[in-house]
């Protein structure tokens, strides 16, 4: 079993678990020095001062494989980073990133989709706001 940190829709246990996963331990925590970006889907930016918000859940590698093996990810790649959890206690984990390259389009639906998983596992308010800027302004 990994931590991983999941600032997109698999923030979502039960999203994980409808897809025959098994998540444990689930923890809201922030990763500092990313922002959050949305393009076809959830995406994280090296940024400092920014920080991104998401759940920090334990999988197994074969799950991990099946998970990001979906074509929708398969660009996305492991990378160890630092998670701070809600009692301020910092832990190594992985989170999939999207190379900036690979970045394209602007998805609302996933912005209304992913600001609604944020509301559901309990991230602060003004992230879920910012989350909502994604939705409107020019395609």
């Amino acid at each position: 079993m990994r931590p991983v940190f999941f600032y997109g829709l698999f923030m979502d246990a039960d999203l994980l678990r409808d897809k025959g996963l098994n998540p444990t331990d689930p923890e809201l925590a922030r990763v500092e020095g990313y922002g959050l970006r949305i393009g076809a889907r959830a995406m994280l930016e090296a940024s400092s001062g920014e920080r991104a918000f998401g759940s920090i859940m334990d999988l197994g590698e074969e799950e991990l494989a099946m998970l990001y093996g979906d074509k929708s990810v398969a660009d996305y790649e492991p990378k160890p980073l630092l998670a701070i959890d809600t009692r301020g206690k910092s832990r190594e984990v992985i989170s999939y990133l999207l190379p900036m390259e690979k970045a394209s389009g602007r998805n609302r639906e996933y912005a209304r989709l992913l600001a609604l998983a944020a509301r559901k596992v309990g991230l602060p308010d003004d992230y879920i706001d910012e989350i909502e800027t994604w939705i409107g302004g020019p395609a």
